[in-house]
């Protein structure tokens, strides 16, 4: 496996290719490729620098997916593809019809792994940060989808769509014709322009975004190139029986045989992993049902997507492949369920800190002042002026109150949520009523506090507010 890129975002280290990206101070690497492997062990190295330098430089290296609410989060583009021991890429178009048959072939083999494993793959790069960034800000969607292109996509519907002996037929002393145009090199400018896409073809590879900034991408990698190989494996199989089929006929050319097996089992699988391929908007409501409709996973539970490394299918993809037994797979998903319950739990405890200890407080005297003034007012104006001069502050003053009681309210119905799930013993069901129940609350609980952030003076404000942390330079 071979060509795989990985682009971090949140870096604050001066390299060449470093460039700015969407959200204020963050920043894209852009590594050369490399074999899958070292790509993976040198992008962990990156990472553990970057945190070093950041701190000698009394700075923090934010590698969470999403720190702040509504603004771009971070993550890794894996940009993946084949290539053989001869240094050939397998995913590149080539020169002549044969060639490009080759192309095609891995092009729809790829997608049959990612059409039968989308929720694995979706499993693989779920975690609970990286589950605030998906399906929106230019992350992609929380549904495995492929975007093909324009001339891509019309070049497997016309394989689809022909004859097998009208895309293959012996022309005597000239030998065979395979009706396969020649792909030009546009395609590569033709693709990669659906930013919303978690799988995209980009000219002579496959750009796997959905991997969040804090990962180790070797749990993607692992799956991807698992479901590659017993795809590959079934495709062998599949043409193997077709051309001990055709060898009963007339004709005993073997190139003929094997190309005319090709081209059969190609127009099989095209159909088959149809559902898979999405050129539209991945955010919208409507891709959801599609989706859904098609047979793909559309589950946004992490620890319910995190089954699916215990799938049949999955079980028996790895065990094939030799990459992991049924044991392995069940003991690396108590790692993840205690990893999502941990962080939850962590993040729920220092929230919950934070608005008792920090954002009441502060609400509360800025409150005061208000109260203060009110009453000033009516020392110095009329009653019925003391009034109407004072009715903005009197608003502030009723939303604070409200709001702070809500939160005090909310942060005691986070404590005792926790504490709930704590004593379910099975880390799968804890991790599922954390998610089902004290998420939900932690998001009701940050509503209140963004709300009071707009309202309360900035001097008093014992954080950074979200326009200082973003915007002042």
């Amino acid at each position: 496996m071979k060509d795989l890129e990985i682009q971090a975002l949140e870096l604050a280290i001066p390299v060449k290719t470093r460039h700015n990206e969407v959200a204020p101070n963050q920043f894209e690497l852009a590594p050369i490729f490399e074999e899958c492997n070292l790509a993976v062990d040198h992008n962990m190295l990156l990472m553990s620098l970057m945190k070093k330098v950041a701190r000698n430089h009394g700075f923090r290296v934010l590698l969470h997916e999403k720190p702040f609410d509504g603004i771009n989060g971070s993550g890794k583009h894996n940009n993946w593809s084949l290539s053989a021991d001869n240094g050939v890429l397998l995913h590149a178009p080539g020169k002549t019809p044969e060639e490009n048959l080759r192309f095609v072939t891995f092009i729809v083999e790829t997608l049959m792994a990612v059409h039968k494993h989308n929720g694995l793959l979706k499993a693989s790069i779920m975690s609970a940060t990286n589950e605030h960034r998906l399906g929106g800000n230019e992350a992609p969607p929380a549904i495995i989808s492929s975007f093909l292109g324009t001339q891509l996509t019309e070049l497997l519907d016309h394989i689809e769509q022909s004859d097998t002996n009208e895309l293959f037929n012996l022309k005597g002393k000239q030998g065979m014709a395979i009706d396969i145009p020649q792909i030009p090199d546009l395609i590569i400018d033709n693709t990669d322009r659906n930013r919303t896409s978690p799988f995209a073809f980009t000219g002579n590879r496959f750009e796997f975004r959905a991997p969040g900034s804090s990962v180790n991408c070797a749990s993607a990698m692992i799956a991807l190139n698992a479901a590659m190989a017993e795809a590959l494996a079934s495709f062998k199989q599949r043409v193997d029986k077709k051309i001990q089929a055709y060898s009963q006929q007339p004709t005993s050319n073997t190139q003929h045989l094997k190309t005319a097996a090709i081209l059969e089992v190609l127009k099989e699988d095209i159909k088959t992993c149809k559902p898979i391929r999405f050129d539209g908007n991945g955010y919208s409501d409507e891709w959801v049902k599609e989706a859904a409709r098609r047979g793909l996973d559309v589950e946004k539970s992490c620890p319910v997507i995190f089954e699916h490394y215990l799938d049949e299918s999955s079980v028996k993809m790895f065990e094939s492949t030799k990459v992991m037994n049924r044991k392995e797979l069940e003991a690396r998903n108590e790692v993840k369920w205690e990893t999502y319950v941990k962080t939850v739990q962590i993040e729920g405890r220092v929230l919950g800190d934070l608005a008792m200890n920090h954002i009441i407080p502060v609400a509360t005297h800025y409150q005061s002042q208000l109260i203060k003034n009110v009453q000033g007012m009516k020392d110095v104006f009329s009653a019925d002026k003391a009034e109407r001069l004072s009715s903005r502050n009197m608003k502030l003053i009723e939303e604070i109150a409200e709001r702070t009681e809500r939160i005090e309210q909310q942060v005691e119905e986070l404590t005792e949520a926790r504490k709930v799930a704590n004593r379910i013993e099975n880390i799968h069901e804890r991790a599922i009523v954390y998610h089902d129940t004290v998420c939900p609350k932690m998001e009701s609980i940050r509503y209140e506090i963004d709300k009071l952030e707009l309202i309360v003076e900035d001097g008093l404000w014992t954080l950074p507010k979200y326009r200082e942390l973003l915007f002042i330079r």
